[in-house]
């Protein structure tokens, strides 16, 4: 027993306000006051007689104090009769907090006997009073529920008995307790320094279950644990886990407040930075980009629309903190803008000789799209306001010098090349960009290589416009109508600047391979300029003016130059490479040099001429064996010509006739058209049959096999008709087809030879072949103008306009038989 210290009661009854612990916290008053009160009530096997007051979500203990805030009526009733018979309460805690009218299966069985006192009205109708708890007590019976609920209850005596046991367990509690309050930010360090002084175990226990901020469910089997020792366990076990989480509370609040305390140190540094920056009259780097912003607005000569976009984003940027997120998106906008060429243009050369010149000392051949670019320089030289800017389309196989043409049209106008590749390109966002919504967008592939260009009236390649896809992101190719439009391409709008920006200065000239794939609408917006591929003659002399000089310096030969014979150029061309373009046969001159830059590099003996027999010593056997003219007339056997990418080859046609039922079997990798060619001039043939001496019954008595060599190699198109036509007529009459006519047409089902293409292509097969004359369609008279004057010359061309003139020019008279000559002598 503690001497009794008459301002123990007093401080403790003060202590909720001087030490602030949260509402719902309790203190006890000193265990002199409690021994007597206790001992007051103690008589063993009483049962007592009180009111009952249902507590939601707190449980009282023994020795504990806790102010209460009472608003039902039937605790309120409970309350005033308690004060005035002055009879204890026994404090029960519901099962249930949300039960706003308990009844006995809504409140637990065991509770704490406890007295009232310092009861204080509240103008909202309910009361406060303080409670203290004197002992545990079991309910035994309940005597009425209205007009507040009254029981019988039995007290619950603990042991107060110090055990080795209970020592070391208040012990261990204890050291929990003090980590709790050192970590918890709502439990007052006084609260440790009370437990301390508390030498009773059970006390102990109930302390620090009312302390901790656990559920009602814990604490009431905290105070249903009348075992001490079992009580401090389970006290114990409380303790850890709160300390669990208030270490992993603590945890995460120290790496929140690193985290605030490095931003605030970065806000102080960079307020002091600022103002020692306006001490030196200087400014900081934020306002320092924000004004070199603004001046270069001012210096860009951009129409009043972008202008005035760009003023408005530069006043947000302004009104903006640094460290916001939307800063970077604003300031990329406008490095955009003013970055831009506005009105920064070059000045076109427009001497037509000049031009003239560098053209023909890049290129060799080309004569249309070069004519085509003269006459742009000598319009713009006489009408530069008034001509718009063409759209040109360089259409042919690759390696033709499509985009190498173009870089040296840029150059000789003077005037910046760039070049776009749209192959493989789906999303129109490529075209037009991004919208400035998403994060990370940009303009589109357009504006940027403007950008890159640094003027308004460069020439911009577009290349492969053929291999444009298509998907769910847009269509790129319905994107690139207005860019390609003159008359909309002024104001172009791309979703990023979300301002017109002008391209009706720029000289576009787009590249591609087959002009098919292209929709129609973009093909009508572009000036078709053809390029065919080149022959045997140009490619030789490409070959001398160009591509021998470049592998030489490329491969660092030009102090031991060598030299190409035309011999071996020329079988270079034919056997080593099968191609329209010159691109192959650079690769096939490069493997030389490269070869002979090895001697040189071994310090051997290099050749000063590459000759045809050293070929097959350099570069191995040809890839490529180009087709011969046959060497003696045949019958069923006719000689076509064809257009191929790598510039034309002979195309014979074999038909064998057996026995049969008339069946006709074609073979040789035949496409569509070339299946319905040999169908019509089977046609024409059983039409002409009595005026070519065929029996009308053989054609249904024989089966007939129309066959093209080389069946790996697909094959189609109309104009192989007079040469299938020949081919059968030949092996129906007998007649031979002389072995040095070559030709192409078309047949109709009359006997009409139709115009063809590829003639150019067709006609220097026929040359290399060896062949001495051609048959052509006389409506493809004026294509000859294209055919090389050397190549006319060697060639006897046959113009026809019916199958009979082929007949005449390619079938050898019937010869004689052995029979037909006896008659001939009788007669």
């Amino acid at each position: 027993m503690h001497e009794k210290n008459p301002m123990w009661d007093r401080e403790f009854q003060d202590w909720w306000t001087q030490v602030g612990w949260p509402q719902g916290f309790t203190f006890s008053l000193d265990d002199m006051d409690f021994d007597e009160i206790e001992d007051l009530h103690r008589t063993p096997g009483e049962i007592i007689e009180a009111p009952l007051l249902p507590l939601r979500d707190v449980v009282m203990f023994p020795r504990m104090v806790a102010p209460l805030f009472i608003g039902r009526d039937r605790s309120i009733e409970a309350i005033e009769v308690a004060n005035e018979r002055g009879e204890p309460i026994i404090a029960m805690a519901q099962r249930d907090a949300d039960v706003m009218e308990p009844g006995a299966e809504d409140l637990f069985t065991f509770g704490c006997e406890a007295l009232m006192g310092r009861l204080l009205r509240i103008p909202d109708g309910t009361i406060s009073v303080l409670g203290q708890g004197i002992r545990r007590v079991q309910i035994i019976e309940y005597l009425q529920l209205e007009p507040y609920i009254r029981v019988r209850a039995l007290p619950v005596y603990e042991t107060a008995e110090k055990t080795p046991l209970t020592e070391a367990l208040m012990r261990a509690v204890l050291a929990l307790f003090e980590k709790v309050v050192q970590l918890s930010r709502t439990l007052p360090e006084d609260a440790y320094v009370f437990a301390m002084n508390i030498d009773q175990p059970g006390w102990l226990a109930d302390l620090m279950a009312q302390a901790l901020s656990i559920e009602v469910a814990a604490r009431q089997e905290v105070l249903e644990t009348l075992d001490v020792a079992a009580r401090l366990q389970r006290v114990s076990v409380l303790l850890a886990k709160e300390l669990d989480v208030l270490e992993l509370e603590d945890h995460i609040h120290s790496q929140v407040q690193q985290e605030l305390d490095k931003t605030q140190r970065e806000y102080f540094l960079r307020e002091q930075m600022k103002v020692i920056q306006t001490e030196l009259g200087e400014s900081d780097i934020y306002t320092q980009e924000v004004n070199d912003l603004r001046e270069k607005i001012v210096q860009t000569d951009m129409p009043e629309e972008a202008r005035a976009q760009a003023e408005k984003e530069l006043g947000r940027l302004v009104s903006m903190p640094p460290m916001s997120p939307e800063t970077g998106i604003i300031r990329t906008y406008l490095d955009w803008l003013v970055e831009l060429p506005w009105s920064e243009e070059t000045e076109d050369n427009l001497d037509v000789k000049h031009v003239e010149g560098v053209l023909e000392s890049c290129h060799y051949g080309l004569p249309k799209a070069k004519e085509r670019i003269l006459e742009y320089i000598a319009v713009r030289r006489l009408a530069a306001d008034k001509m718009r800017s063409p759209i040109l389309c360089f259409v042919g196989p690759p390696g033709t010098g499509k985009t190498s043409l173009g870089k040296s049209i840029a150059e000789a106008l003077g005037r910046k090349f760039v070049r776009v590749s749209l192959g493989g390109v789906r999303d129109e966002a490529e075209i037009r960009g991004h919208r400035r919504t998403y994060i990370g967008s940009l303009p589109g592939r357009i504006i940027q290589t403007m950008r890159r260009a640094e003027t308004i009236n460069p020439l911009f390649m577009l290349d492969e416009v053929d291999k444009l896809g298509m998907d769910f992101r847009g269509d790129p190719a319905a994107a690139l109508l207005e860019i390609l439009d003159p008359e909309q391409n002024y104001a172009f709008s791309d979703h990023y600047l979300e301002v017109p920006y002008d391209l009706s200065k720029v000289l576009f000239i787009t590249t591609a391979n087959f002009l098919d794939p292209v929709p129609p609408a973009l093909r009508d917006r572009m000036e078709e300029i053809e390029f065919p591929g080149y022959v045997d003659e140009e490619k030789l002399e490409i070959a001398n003016r160009f591509l021998i000089s470049r592998q030489l310096e490329e491969n660092g030969l030009q102090e031991t130059p060598v030299a190409f014979t035309e011999g071996a150029l020329r079988e270079l061309i034919r056997e080593y490479t099968y191609e329209a373009g010159v691109r192959n046969l650079e690769r096939r001159i490069a493997g030389i040099c490269r070869k002979v830059a090895r001697a040189v590099a071994e310090e051997k003996k290099p050749p000063r001429r590459v000759t045809a027999a050293m070929l097959n010593h350099y570069l191995g056997p040809p890839d490529f064996i180009r087709s011969l003219a046959e060497e003696q007339d045949g019958v069923g056997i006719a000689m076509g010509v064809a257009w191929t990418e790598g510039g034309g080859d002979l195309t014979p046609v074999e038909v064998a006739l057996m026995p049969g039922k008339g069946n006709l079997t074609l073979t040789g990798h035949l496409g569509d058209i070339m299946q319905e060619s040999a169908q019509a001039a089977l046609s024409y043939t059983r039409s002409r049959g009595d005026d070519l001496g065929i029996e009308p019954d053989v054609f249904d008595k024989t089966d007939i096999h129309v066959h093209f060599p080389e069946g790996a190699i697909p094959k189609d198109g109309p104009s192989a008709g007079i040469t299938i036509a020949t081919a059968l007529i030949s092996a129906f009459t007998g007649r031979a087809v002389r072995h040095d006519v070559g030709m192409t047409g078309e047949i109709t089902l009359r006997g009409r030879v139709l115009p063809v293409g590829g003639l150019k292509e067709k006609m220097l097969a026929a040359h290399r072949a060896g062949l001495r004359t051609i048959v052509i369609p006389k409506r493809n008279k004026k294509d000859l103008v294209e055919i090389p004057q050397r190549v006319r010359r060697n060639l006897d061309i046959i113009l026809v306009e019916q199958m009979d003139d082929v007949l005449m020019t390619a079938l050898q008279p019937l010869a004689p038989t052995p029979a037909r000559r006896r008659r001939s002598k009788k007669s």
